[in-house]
C-alpha cells in the first residue's frame, strides 16, 4: 500500500498529535530531524509549534502522508525563502517517514510529492535541503535527483566527540 499525501491539510488536534508522534518516533529511532535520542513529545513540541506558527503566517506549507489506517506516516515542511534575492527556491525541512514504514519506498514517494508540490508554486525553481553526514542520507537524496552543493565539515555536534558534516542538497525544478 502507498501513502496518501495532502498538501496544506487542515490542522486538527489529531493531525498535530500525529506529527508530534511521528517526529518523536523518528528521532528516537535515530532519524536526523533535529534531535538526538532519547526525546519525548514534550521535547519536540516547541519545534512543532514553531513550524505551525510559520504555517499560520504563510511562510511554510505542510505535506503529510497518511498510511492505510489514517495515521500520520510521513511529513515534509516546504518553507519559503524570505530573502528578496532568493525567493525562487524553497527549503524542505523535517523530512520524515515513520520507522514502521521505512524500507517500503515511502521516502521516495514523499520526495516526489514534495517536488510536485513545489512545482505547483509560482516562481519556485529549486528545492534545497540539508542533511546530517554520517548516515548515508546524501546518497539517498542523490538517488532522488538532488545534488550536493555544499558541505560544512563537523558543523553538527550530535554528542561530545561525534561531529557530523552539514550537507546542502539542491533539486533544480527547471
Amino acid at each position: 500500500m502507498s501513502l496518501t499525501f495532502t498538501l496544506d491539510p487542515p490542522i486538527t488536534p489529531a493531525l498535530r498529535d500525529g506529527v508530534l508522534e511521528l517526529w518523536t518516533d523518528v528521532s528516537n529511532a535515530g532519524g536526523s530531524v533535529g534531535f538526538v535520542p532519547p526525546v519525548t513529545r514534550e521535547d519536540i513540541r516547541p519545534e512543532l509549534v514553531k513550524h505551525m506558527v510559520a504555517m499560520a503566517e504563510g511562510r511554510t506549507r505542510l505535506l503529510v502522508g497518511h498510511d492505510a489506517e489514517g495515521r500520520v506516516a510521513a511529513t515534509a515542511f516546504l518553507t519559503f525563502n524570505t530573502h528578496r534575492l532568493m525567493t525562487h527556491w524553497l527549503w524542505l525541512y523535517t523530512v520524515m517517514v515513520h520507522p514502521r514504514h521505512q524500507g517500503k519506498g515511502y521516502g521516495r514517494d514523499l520526495l516526489a510529492a514534495a517536488e510536485r508540490a513545489a512545482r505547483g508554486i509560482d516562481g519556485i525553481e529549486a528545492i534545497r535541503l540539508t542533511c546530517r553526514g554520517g548516515l548515508g542520507l546524501e546518497r539517498f537524496y542523490a538517488s532522488c535527483g538532488y545534488k550536493e552543493v555544499g558541505r560544512v565539515p563537523d558543523a553538527i555536534r550530535v554528542a561530545p566527540g561525534d561531529d557530523r558534516d552539514d550537507i546542502t542538497m539542491l533539486l533544480p525544478l527547471t
